[in-house]
């Protein structure tokens, strides 16, 4: 009896001891629970608070840009950086809130930051090259730009893209490493545009009549530009014909104005003033046989 009661008093002892430290285990979750969750809950408010003034921020930062004078090509780029800033200080922010340190917060984020670089190893070009494009200025919103086979007024310069509305109201959506990488032809730069209409005429007619009647038309449309003053000379010699070429100068907006619809007017002038299209032409030698 004294051996049975010795082995329950020690069952006894040992389920005790296996409570207590269950309770110990219960008691300290508690406590963690409890101490986290008031900073996760705080960080969640801090949070939504911090994304609204944020907000309320970037729209009094976009109204100073508009009433400024902050040229228009920076403007995309300057709202990007101050809205990721922001959010930075305010995950720094939060990241103390909850009782994260910021030693360990900071090599968090270069973690996450080598991550995402990886990851996006091709953006983080595009991004440079905007910063380039941005430093250096070949060219600005709305110029008009030839880059990569595509013609168009700059709409926008972003900090990974550039956007371009062409003649043909399409948004091209271009990558900015592709710009930087190519060619760029700023045809704004000098603020107008020659364009050279070839046009022919057949050998023995008059070219000093034919000059002065395209001058004529050139000269009473609206859409030539009289500054430079536009002329015609004789291009080439053709096999067929005189290739004579009109050089009328347009603004941008004009440019195809004046390709199209000038270049009717001359045919329509020269047809009415009688002068004929070259066509190709044989001579034919007979011979007599004896």
């Amino acid at each position: 009896m004294q051996t049975l009661d010795k082995i329950t008093e020690a069952g006894m002892e040992t389920g005790g001891t296996v409570v207590d430290s269950l309770g110990g285990v219960f008691n300290a979750l508690q406590e963690g629970v409890g101490q986290y969750g008031l900073k996760i809950v705080g960080g969640i408010v801090a949070l939504i608070i911090g994304l609204w003034i944020i907000k309320i921020i970037m729209k009094a930062v976009t109204k100073a840009f508009d009433k400024s004078k902050v040229d228009g090509t920076l403007q995309p780029f300057l709202k990007t950086l101050v809205g990721f800033l922001l959010k930075v200080m305010l995950f720094i922010s939060i990241a103390g809130i909850v009782g994260i340190p910021t030693a360990t917060f900071a090599a968090l984020l270069a973690a996450v930051g080598l991550a995402i670089g990886g990851a996006f190893n091709g953006s983080l070009g595009h991004m440079a090259a905007g910063v380039m494009l941005l430093i250096f200025r070949p060219f600005k919103v709305g110029d008009l730009i030839e880059t990569g086979g595509k013609l168009g007024f700059v709409k926008e310069i972003s900090v990974f893209v550039t956007i371009l509305e062409t003649f043909q109201n399409k948004t091209e959506i271009i990558p900015n490493g592709a710009i930087t990488a190519g060619t760029i032809t700023n045809l704004t730069t000098k603020g107008n545009l020659r364009v050279d209409m070839p046009f022919a005429i057949q050998y023995g007619t008059d070219i000093a009549k034919a000059k002065e009647i395209v001058m004529g038309v050139l000269n009473s449309d609206k859409n030539v530009m009289k500054d430079p003053a536009p002329r015609v000379a004789v291009n080439n010699l053709g096999a067929n014909g005189v290739e004579l070429l009109a050089l009328p100068y347009s603004t941008c907006d004009d440019y195809w104005d004046v390709y199209w619809d000038t270049r009717q007017s001359i045919v329509e002038a020269l047809g009415n003033a009688g002068y004929e299209a070259p066509l190709p032409q044989r001579l034919v030698t007979m011979t007599n046989k004896a």
